[in-house]
């Protein structure tokens, strides 16, 4: 709602036009900090996470202490760490591994989190993997309890398709399938993905709703006390 048509819808207030113009600017002008959680061995300088981070307002990337050999315990309280300090409710752009890692966050601290776009997961579970993303299991399975997308390939070496199903029902996300991107990074040639970009401006329009205004306080009526 633009801030004019509210005003004109509650023109004839007068009790409570102050603390309404107040609500509606809080939501007209809310704040996300965009939050880039790579995944295993980071994304390097062509990989659209960099490009993004270079380009988005105010985004800033997880920094990971190893990324070569990642602990679980550390990447999570790590990401947990930066999601604390956002001045703004995060807005998580993840991949691969990082996605892994957004659900295995504790629930408490979701309240903080108004979206995350989870981009190509690894499925750590599958055979063959690699002993530092299998420490790293078992795959949360739980609701997230905020917007989300998750972002398939239908030839993801890392994941495949009816896994990346699963895991987005599971985490109460909406799936959007990509043809032949594979694992979505730098090799599928995405450049600064603008398909994708697109998706995460329809997320963070979705995250405004989902953020809800102080509630109005009402001024107690006199001579009255409650029982």
């Amino acid at each position: 709602m633009t801030y004019a048509l509210f005003h004109q819808r509650h023109k004839q207030s007068t009790i409570y036009s102050f603390a309404l113009v107040r609500r509606a600017r809080i939501i007209l002008t809310m704040r996300f900090q965009p939050i880039i959680v790579p995944g295993w061995k980071n994304s390097g300088p062509g990989h659209w996470q960099t490009l993004w981070e270079q380009s988005l307002p105010h985004a800033v990337r997880v920094p990971q202490q190893n990324w070569e050999h990642p602990d679980p315990h550390a990447w999570i309280s790590t990401l947990a760490a930066t999601i604390e300090g956002a001045r703004w409710p995060a807005l998580l752009i993840a991949h691969s591994l990082g996605c892994v890692a957004v659900a295995a966050l504790p629930v408490p601290l979701r309240a903080r989190i108004a979206g995350a776009l989870l981009v190509a997961p690894a499925d750590i579970e599958r055979p063959g993997v690699h002993d530092d993303l299998a420490r790293f299991a078992p795959v949360p399975r739980r609701p997230l309890g905020f917007q989300s997308v998750v972002v398939a390939s239908d030839d993801d070496p890392c994941c495949a398709l009816p896994r990346a199903r699963e895991f987005a029902e599971d985490w109460g996300s909406r799936l959007v399938v990509l043809e032949g991107a594979g694992h979505i990074n730098a090799e599928s040639g995405l450049d600064a993905w603008p398909q994708g970009l697109k998706l995460y401006g329809a997320l963070r329009r979705r995250a405004v709703w989902r953020i809800q205004p102080p509630a109005r306080r009402i001024a107690p009526v006199a001579g009255y006390a409650p029982s």
